[in-house]
């Protein structure tokens, strides 16, 4: 069933408000997690010349956008939940938007990369296209996108007071295909392990 923008909005607002509410724990809950893995798979498909600019899409509290600053490159974090933007601000040092995920305003071909680690399931599955194309809109020519989601059978529900829709990996090759993005590279997470324990899904995406 399709929702309209009232109904949108409370999803969304449920999502954030969660969030703002556990900011401080979300950060010491994640702060230590290991995301190198991912981060390298977004850097090594950029054949640009370095530093990148990326768009931690996402953000959260700051994490990954002092990862990136620690290599030398320009990041800008995109964050909804006004405690977490004001965190990575505070953590990184780096420009940090506030944006809800569904009223995005993005600069034209202006990223190397963007890196949304477990940020684009939060996207109402209706609006997921809409957002896709946003995001190749604001790449460079050559630009790619790294997401990394949790994965399931194409269902959407509310987990915890967090709105999450999650996608096997044929679905999500259809909607980024739509989207004109072009598959680089798939991984499931965490590695080593079988696949019944790997949650995670992983992909690398050129603006094709």
């Amino acid at each position: 069933m399709k929702l309209d923008a009232d109904a949108l909005k409370r999803l969304a607002n449920r999502t954030l408000e969660h969030y703002q509410a556990n900011a401080a724990a979300f950060w010491e809950g994640t702060r230590d997690h290991d995301v190198e893995q991912n981060i390298e798979a977004l850097l090594r498909h950029i054949k640009a010349t370095p530093p990148f600019a990326l768009l931690d899409f996402g953000c959260g509290p700051g994490r990954d956008l002092c990862a990136f600053a620690r290599r030398g490159h320009q990041p800008i974090g995109l964050e909804g939940a006004p405690a977490l933007a004001q965190m990575a601000r505070s953590h990184s040092g780096c420009v940090v938007w506030q944006q809800d995920f569904l009223q995005l305003e993005l600069p034209e071909a202006h990223f190397d990369g963007v890196f949304a680690n477990a940020s684009l399931f939060h996207v109402p599955a209706q609006e997921l296209p809409r957002i896709l194309r946003q995001l190749h809109a604001t790449l460079k020519a050559a630009g790619v996108l790294f997401a990394s989601n949790p994965r399931g059978n194409n269902e959407e529900r509310v987990v915890g007071g967090r709105y999450g829709a999650y996608y096997d990996l044929p679905r999500w090759r259809a909607l980024l295909s739509a989207a004109e993005f072009t598959e680089l590279e798939h991984y499931y997470r965490p590695a080593g392990l079988p696949r019944e324990q790997q949650p995670w899904l992983a992909s690398v995406w050129g603006k094709g």
